[in-house]
């Protein structure tokens, strides 16, 4: 492989601009397909096959469109001392439900006070409507959205309290560009510059990853015209592209200056560090490519395409690295260096790594205290985790008027009602079968009001609405979800389906948790292996798996105490609290296993090369420690920056994902690589690179180019003598 992208790096430097130009065609042709060809994403979870979901889909078979859309609840509250139900604050919310069925897109909006189905509190202060819409959420135009918050604000001028709750009322998409990623990326552009010496250098780095990030948006965005996205899987895209890009760049440059400075010609130098340095950057990016398509393995299909498209952008982000990067770096020449040094970077002095000889010196040589504290502070993080619940029902930020809606019913009417459950009776003998299932769900425990069944004009369904005595989020409503299932029977001729959106979302949540497990034995077992290969080694890829659970714990565990518990969550702009989203732990997963990955690949390779080359196992950790810890630090640094930027103003569902992400690489790179990693490896001794014999058929995986290192001076020589003959 290092001599295939050797061969790629020097072409892509000797025909600069062909490669340049292709890549900014490829570029346009997505920025056209984007703007003519996009659709809209969608922010529904739902899983083919499943009761819930299968039974959503009879809905608007039996009871038509607007059965299973979106809808929003307009909670009217009559001032203090007065009921609902007065004449002049019924004539308001008459007035009021007359306006909201007329808004663009809804089909009906119900009247709470009509006497044959009226949804009014006990003390009767307070009423909502329905307003139903024939579409999902994601369909919903912006205006359409807009006229509702409008119609409601108008209502609260007649001095009622009028708030609005409900997925009608939701934004369907995940925005881009906030104050926060921007200045992600100018932390990242200034320790890109600190790192070179060079505002140009770190320009041109930071170019090439916005360029392989926005073919990576633009792409995503082209495939909305096709196929169903989560609203989310964009924003995942671009963050995730955005910090291994500007990473994998810096792997690479950096050993392009290294080579500039032992007297290579630019061309053969920018060559030289994409065989090496490439070969570790295509080796990484794979690790993280595998791990994002693994997501596949839940058999979630959404889950699958948000993991797909992630994926893919990894995959445009180290193709830029291995032939844009290199053509960029032939096009400066020898400007990749400072200028005092240009003239004899052969002979210039090398900077000194004192501080990270000196840090590593320490760790080793109190390794066993270093290797203590690092797992138990780790260890001490990850104890949130246990208390980890998921859900994928999103409460609405504090003081939005959903968040206030929400409130009002729940005090008002009771928690339930703000996720109710329904029971669908199918089947030709429904009509007949829904009274007996009425009976049956009013006995079980958990349930407060239990609607009468309302047959379908075909006579052929029929729907029972279920208000439980606990929340959408608590597990009284789990329980009485599989209650229903469990003791609620078919029917003669009759068919019955749990469902609704609180139902779906208990669904996809346990869906969700019986697949990480399995996902975290995949990868785990997946790093093992490569780890194996790489280092040829049983005792360092244990550590480094190791490290990795810490890693995941101690992350997971930090976001569930601000996200979840709220501890600190005012230094987050933390809207709102309570269960994570249920997709959010495994793809924390997957992409903190790629990136903590790339690092233990890029630490310990040093390492194991300097221990091939016959140095004690102290000394080798660190010469190898400081020979690639600054790189892995500036390059934390920088994901950390980048992720760190889309919490305080990120959308609520990338919220939390990009807070563990952020904290994962602080941990990892800090923690794990700085002090537990060398601390392990050096208690090990010479024992860590061991090997059975019965596995020495093991293919060797020089992902460090060391093999064309070594030929490089060979072909340099032979290159010379012909020149001279």
């Amino acid at each position: 492989m290092a001599t295939l992208l050797h061969r790629l790096g020097l072409a892509s430097v000797r025909h600069k601009a062909i490669v340049m130009v292709v890549w900014l065609v490829a570029l346009i042709a997505l920025g056209v397909g984007a703007a003519t060809l996009s659709g809209q994403t969608v922010n529904t979870f739902e899983i083919p096959g499943q009761e819930s979901t299968v039974a959503l889909k009879l809905l608007r078979e039996r009871f038509g469109a607007g059965s299973a859309g979106a809808s929003a609840q307009v909670v009217f509250e009559a001032p203090s001392g007065s009921k609902i139900t007065d004449q002049a604050n019924a004539a308001k919310v008459a007035a009021a439900v007359e306006k909201l069925g007329k808004l663009p897109g809804v089909l009906s909006a119900s009247n709470p006070l009509n006497p044959q189905a009226p949804t009014v509190s006990r003390d009767q202060s307070t009423a909502y409507s329905t307003v139903s819409y024939g579409v999902q959420n994601s369909e919903i135009t912006p205006e359409e959205r807009e006229a509702l918050t409008a119609a409601v604000g108008e209502a609260r001028s007649g001095g009622l309290t009028v708030e609005a709750r409900g997925d009608a009322t939701q934004e369907s998409g995940a925005d881009i560009g906030g104050t926060g990623e921007i200045l992600g990326v100018v932390v990242a552009l200034v320790v890109l510059a600190v790192t070179y010496g060079s505002l140009v250098l770190a320009g041109m780095n930071l170019l090439t990853a916005l360029v392989g990030v926005a073919i990576g948006a633009l792409g995503i965005t082209t495939l909305t015209g096709f196929v169903d996205l989560q609203s989310t899987t964009p924003i995942l895209a671009v963050m995730l592209g955005l910090a291994v890009g500007i990473d994998y760049a810096l792997f690479i440059v950096t050993r392009h200056r290294q080579e500039l400075r032992r007297g290579l010609p630019p061309a053969e130098a920018a060559a030289l560090a994409v065989g090496t340095a490439g070969s570790a950057v295509v080796t990484a990016g794979l690790t993280v490519v595998i791990a994002l398509a693994g997501l596949s393995v839940a058999g979630i299909p959404f889950l699958t395409e948000m993991g797909l498209a992630a994926a893919a952008t990894i995959v445009v982000a180290v193709l830029v690295a291995i032939t844009l990067l290199p053509a960029f770096l032939g096009a400066l020449g020898m400007r990749a260096l400072p200028k005092k040094v240009r003239a004899n970077p052969a002979g210039a002095p090398v900077r000194d790594r004192g501080f990270f000889r000196g840090w590593a010196a320490l760790v080793t040589g109190q390794r066993v205290i270093s290797l203590v504290l690092a797992v138990a502070a780790l260890a001490v993080i990850a104890i949130p985790f246990f208390s980890l619940r998921t859900t994928l029902i999103q409460k609405s930020p504090d003081g939005s008027s959903a968040a206030k809606a929400d409130a009002i019913i729940a005090e008002r009417f009771g928690p339930g009602f703000a996720g109710p459950l329904l029971v669908l009776v199918d089947g030709s003998g429904s009509s007949a079968y829904a009274a007996t299932v009425q009976q049956k769900v009013q006995t079980l425990p958990g349930v407060a009001v239990v609607a009468p069944p309302q047959p379908n004009q075909a006579r052929n369904a029929a729907l029972i609405t279920i208000i439980p005595t606990s929340g959408p989020e608590d597990t009284g409503t789990i329980d009485l979800v599989h209650a229903i299932r469990d003791d609620v029977a078919d029917g003669p001729d009759a068919k019955v389906y749990v469902t609704g959106q609180t139902a779906v979302s208990i669904d996809v949540s346990q869906k969700l948790d019986q697949a990480l497990p399995r996902y975290l034995i995949l990868v785990v077992g997946l790093a093992f292996i490569l780890l194996v290969l790489v280092f040829r080694s049983l005792l360092v890829p244990v550590v480094g798996v190791l490290g990795f659970l810490l890693t995941i714990g101690s992350a997971l565990g930090a976001t569930v105490a601000v996200f979840q518990w709220g501890w600190l969550s005012g230094l987050v702009n933390a809207q709102t609290t309570g269960p994570l989203l249920s997709l959010a732990p495994i793809i924390i997963v997957g992409i903190l296993f790629g990136l903590a990955m790339d690092y233990q690949v890029f630490l310990v390779s040093r390492m194991h090369e300097a221990h091939a080359h016959g140095a004690s196992p102290r000394d080798a950790v660190v010469t190898g420690f400081k020979q690639a810890a600054p790189v892995v630090v500036a390059a934390a640094t920088i994901m950390f920056s980048v992720f760190a930027g889309f919490v305080p103003e990120g959308n609520d569902t990338i919220k939390p994902i990009a807070f563990a992400l952020a904290i994962g690489i602080l941990f990892d790179a800090i923690v794990v690589r700085m002090i537990l990693v060398p601390a392990a490896i050096a208690l090990l001794g010479r024992s860590a690179w061991w090997l059975p014999r019965w596995l020495t058929w093991l293919p060797a995986v020089d992902v460090e180019g060391a093999a064309l290192e070594r030929e490089a001076p060979t072909k340099r020589t032979e290159e010379q003598a012909l020149s001279t003959s």
